[in-house]
């Protein structure tokens, strides 16, 4: 549902507002968090003649079909229209990916815990950050770092496994639980 909001100009014509900017999901009305127009540019698989500057939200309603939506509702793009997997609209895909920079899944998570009793993602993806190998507003639908769902994710598979999950966060090298 792509409009043409950022059709020239005319000119000595002044573009009125044509909606409050509402920060609420046109299909399922959460509220959005804010993404940079450079994410959209990265994963949108449409042209980007009708994207306009924004700002855009990310309605992380897994339900919804909307990924981004500009703030005014004017537009929208749902998971049809991006390129990879969108992990908050397919929490249950065991392969959409939860870190799209090194190219974790839930899949990949469980056969470390199965392996190993541990994972040592949320260190790996730590130290790609340090070094900057990181690229999360161009890579991950969400626009921000994916640490944060990548430890759910280590808790929910380490609960379904039945084991401790302070066992997710052991270093590599270390022998303790939780120890960091």
């Amino acid at each position: 549902m792509s409009q043409n909001c950022c059709a020239p100009i005319l000119a000595g014509s002044k573009r009125k507002a044509v909606a409050p900017q509402t920060n609420r999901c046109v299909t399922c009305g959460q509220k959005g968090k804010k993404v940079d127009i450079i994410t959209l540019k990265a994963v949108l698989d449409v042209s980007l003649l009708a994207l306009c500057e924004g700002p855009y939200l990310f309605c992380p309603t897994a339900a919804c079909s909307v990924v981004y939506f500009a703030a005014d509702g004017l537009q929208s793009y749902t998971k049809e229209q991006i390129r990879v997997g969108v992990y908050q609209k397919e929490p249950g895909d065991e392969s959409v990916l939860v870190c799209y920079c090194f190219y974790h899944s839930p899949a990949t998570i469980r056969a470390e815990l199965l392996a190993t009793g541990r994972s040592t993602m949320v260190e790996e993806i730590e130290g790609g950050v340090k070094s900057g190998q990181c690229a999360c507003e161009l890579r991950n639908p969400q626009g921000s770092c994916c640490l944060g769902n990548v430890r759910a994710v280590a808790k929910r598979v380490m609960n379904e496994l039945g084991a401790p999950a302070t066992s997710t966060l052991i270093k590599r090298g270390s022998t303790s639980p939780g120890g960091q």
